[in-house]
């Protein structure tokens, strides 16, 4: 490839990025993506190159506002600062801030820059306009549940369903075990802010569960399944892995954006989340509404992490709560009550060596289809 087509190519990928293609152009580069790895990979990395360069844009901006504030007001003798050097000249001019009246005003720009700075440089959240959380609407859960119990239905006609008819449904998507005993991790936003839950497996069975604790925060909900038609498994197949994997290493996730569980499998673009958010990571990945609670695991059939939300302005790239967020959860659960301290989180993963098939036939009996009341 010349490096005239390579210019071309990147100015499609930023044309694409910042949604500057008419529609029949879009159309033509998103099947492109889903063809060639490599335009796809570059989309995914050309994308947080602007995130970042964005931000840098912002900090640079704010130092020179800072800067060109205190040269204003030293010409003016409201302040001395030929001795302070560096940040003490930032220190000292807001000081001085608190103390004169005369620019208030100021005072009241700066603090929103500053809080602004603090809360995208620190401590980054997540801009909702520009995500999708992957719980599934109720609409479709509607939809999806009335097909469910009628194909349920003509496999056995004795199943009864444990959801009281009429019942109006809140929140759904996915979720998997963390613990043997039938306890299960999801997102919170997945519940929606319902009361009574009841997951499914892969065979269709329903069990009722109860919520045991939820972060909105972290976006992390754990249940447990309080159903004596429930029989304990004797050990779960995966571990959960405290760090992220490697960037471009492959990863897989299991899901119920339908009524059958389903596979997808990407990669790691990313080791942070939507605009450095140190929360979660980022994955180049096609999943859709009923993947949120799934989980994400490596090659060693190691979780890294509970896909929840993806990117609308970029096709395929998504983002998963890391995995240490699940164990500090755990952790936080068992310090508030000793009612948990046998919860035991799988540290080890016997998948290693398994190729994808084996490795998802064991895991998909541990995913449930997540509904809530």
């Amino acid at each position: 490839m010349n490096d005239n087509n390579e210019i071309m190519i990147l100015d499609a990928v930023e044309r694409y990025i910042r949604g500057e293609m008419n529609p029949e152009e879009r159309l033509y580069f998103e099947n492109l993506r889903k063809t060639s790895p490599d335009i796809d990979q570059l989309v995914v990395e050309h994308t947080l190159f602007l995130q970042q360069m964005n931000r840098f844009g912002e900090r640079k901006s704010f130092k020179a506002l800072l800067q060109d504030t205190h040269i204003v007001l030293a010409e003016q003798g409201k302040i001395d600062s030929s001795r302070l050097k560096g940040k003490a000249k930032v220190v000292y001019l807001w000081n001085r801030y608190k103390r004169v009246a005369a620019i208030a005003a100021s005072i009241a720009g700066i603090t929103a820059l500053l809080v602004t700075g603090t809360v995208n440089y620190i401590s980054p959240k997540t801009d909702n306009a520009k995500l999708k959380e992957l719980g599934m609407k109720v609409g479709i859960l509607e939809q999806n549940d009335k097909a469910l119990d009628k194909k349920l239905n003509e496999v056995n006609s004795n199943i009864t369903s444990k959801i009281k008819p009429g019942t109006p449904i809140k929140g759904g998507g996915t979720g998997f075990l963390i613990d043997a005993k039938g306890y299960i991790v999801t997102n919170a936003h997945v519940l929606n802010k319902g009361k009574n839950i009841i997951v499914l497996n892969n065979k269709g069975e329903q069990f009722i569960a109860e919520i045991i604790t939820i972060d909105i925060k972290k976006d992390i909900a754990v249940l447990k399944i309080k159903d004596k038609d429930f029989k304990p498994y004797s050990s779960l197949p995966y571990g959960f892995k405290k760090s992220s994997t490697d960037i471009a290493e492959s990863i897989y996730t299991l899901g119920y954006p339908k009524n059958e569980i389903v596979y997808s499998e990407g990669y790691l673009s990313a080791k942070s989340g939507f605009n450095g958010d140190s929360l979660s990571c980022q994955l180049g990945i096609a999943v859709n509404e009923g993947n949120s609670g799934g989980p994400v695991l490596n090659n060693n059939g190691e979780v890294i992490g509970i896909l929840s939300t993806k990117e609308l302005q970029a096709e395929g790239v998504a983002f998963a709560v890391q995995s240490r967020f699940i164990l500090q959860t755990i952790d936080q659960l068992k310090k508030d009550d000793t009612a948990y301290q046998n919860l035991k989180i799988p540290a080890k993963s016997t998948l290693a060596g398994m190729d994808k098939k084996q490795q998802v036939k064991k895991i998909q009996d541990c995913v449930f289809m997540i509904r809530s009341y």
